[in-house]
């Protein structure tokens, strides 16, 4: 079995995993694998470190609640307002952040490629840089982790800064079935669904552009649902090696990471779906003739008559 190598950067102990039922504020959890609470950051895989395209995994939902509310997706960004990571001199201004737009894409289940899409979304997240080197508090132990920044809640040094971005798809009445796959893209220099090139302003500074430093983060386990294909996921990689196969199945093509070999033991895309019974109520019109019934709010809980949908639909409350 090849040794899969992740950009790992030295993190709290995960006993206290995110378990979460019932309705929350957001509908019920049907499908988790993020970690809570969240350490300051979490092994990862970035689209211009590891050449991807799109990565995701193979879930399978708790319950029976399935109109979607969102998805959340724990990223790793390395990135520094000035300097880098790699060369110990990252500065950072305490709350600096950058803009990039990220999509989500939800298909139906399917092996060792997914079936037909279901849903798309693309939001543009604000995600902040990674904190400023310590070299004080964080020497350089080895090649690969010069200049980590110092969290002093936990004592802990790391390379990057984990933070958790949510998809909305509560207007898009997306009706889950009970396993999908989904694949999350971005695009970086090289790589991404359409690469931005070395024109970029950033690509010229010292610290480079952002979102080639941005990471999707790796959780140890699933604490909600399940994984149909265990100690696997799906990405579209550029290269061969980088698979678990070697490429056997297949290189530029969303698949299983491996049917025949799989090599991601402990490692799970951080996500987290939610859901409600019913789809939420978005228009007046839709509140009538008994429409009420069968809609809900976006936290999921239902309506009293057709004018408290209405008045939700008009004022969210």
């Amino acid at each position: 079995m090849r040794t899969r190598k992740i950009a790992v950067s030295t993190i709290i102990v995960l006993a206290a995993l995110l378990m979460t039922t019932g309705a929350m504020a957001q509908g019920q959890v049907i499908y988790n694998s993020t970690v809570n609470p969240q350490p300051g950051n979490l092994p990862s895989v970035g689209a211009e470190a590891y050449a991807f395209k799109e990565l995701g995994d193979g879930v399978s939902f708790a319950g029976t609640v399935r109109n979607a509310r969102t998805v959340t997706v724990t990223m790793s960004s390395w990135g520094c307002e000035a300097g880098a990571w790699f060369s110990a001199n990252c500065v950072t201004t305490p709350g600096a952040t950058f803009s990039i737009p990220i999509a989500l894409n939800i298909y139906n289940a399917g092996s060792p490629t997914p079936s037909s899409l279901i849903a798309t979304r693309t939001q543009t997240f604000t995600l902040p840089y990674r904190p400023s080197s310590d070299n004080t508090n964080c020497p350089n132990y080895d090649t690969f982790h010069p200049g980590r920044w110092y969290q002093t809640s936990s004592g802990t040094c790391f390379n990057g800064l984990a933070s958790n971005i949510t998809f909305d798809l509560s207007s898009m009445n997306v009706v889950l079935p009970n396993s999908v796959v989904y694949g999350i893209t971005y695009n970086t220099t090289s790589f991404g669904p359409t690469p931005i090139g070395t024109s970029a302003a950033c690509f010229s500074t010292p610290q480079g552009c952002p979102y080639d430093s941005l990471n999707i983060a790796l959780a140890p386990v699933v604490t909600v649902g399940s994984k149909p294909f265990f100690n696997t996921l799906y990405w579209n990689d550029f290269y061969a090696d980088n698979y678990c196969d070697s490429g056997l199945a297949g290189t530029g093509t969303f698949r299983l990471d491996s049917p025949t070999n799989a090599c991601w033991t402990g490692y799970v895309p951080a996500a987290q779906f939610r859901a409600a019974a019913n789809p939420m109520a978005t228009t007046a019109d839709g509140c009538k003739n008994n429409g009420w019934q069968s809609l809900s709010r976006f936290d999921g809980s239902s309506f009293k008559n057709q004018g408290d949908c209405i008045q939700y639909v008009n004022t969210g409350k």
